[in-house]
């Protein structure tokens, strides 16, 4: 059975988010290949399912206008997506934090805007493979 995941962005420049097993999961963020970040993070299935729930809040409100999400609420968030309105879209500031220290290096990248009927295909795709 593959694992839930969610991939955003283009060619160029994306952010993944895959289940590697249990509550492990992987972050992968590329920059036109000369900014990457791979790491692992410690995630429930209920923490994944509620980010993926949140988002489709998000993207289901008629008022179109910005938002935040963090994965999860706590100091050891790995990823946060600010998301702006742009046309029919959102286009996406991604922050990056390895195992949520503060110490580590940070990575912040945009992702160009994405229809916001495909997020809510993925972001749904996502959600429904975590509440089996």
């Amino acid at each position: 059975m593959e694992q839930p995941r969610i991939r955003l962005g283009s060619d160029d420049v994306w952010l993944e988010l895959t289940r590697t097993g249990g509550d492990s999961w992987q972050v992968t963020a590329d920059w036109c290949s000369w900014l990457t970040a791979d790491f692992t993070a410690d995630l429930s299935a209920a923490e994944a399912a509620d980010f993926a729930a949140r988002m489709l809040s998000h993207l289901r409100a008629p008022s179109g206008g910005r938002f935040s999400a963090a994965v999860t609420p706590g100091r050891n968030n790995p990823l946060t997506l600010n998301a702006e309105p742009v046309g029919d879209g959102f286009a996406f500031f991604v922050r990056l934090t390895p195992n949520g220290d503060d110490d580590v290096c940070h990575l912040q990248m945009e992702i160009d805007p994405i229809a916001t009927w495909e997020l809510h295909e993925m972001f749904d795709a996502l959600h429904a493979t975590l509440v089996v």
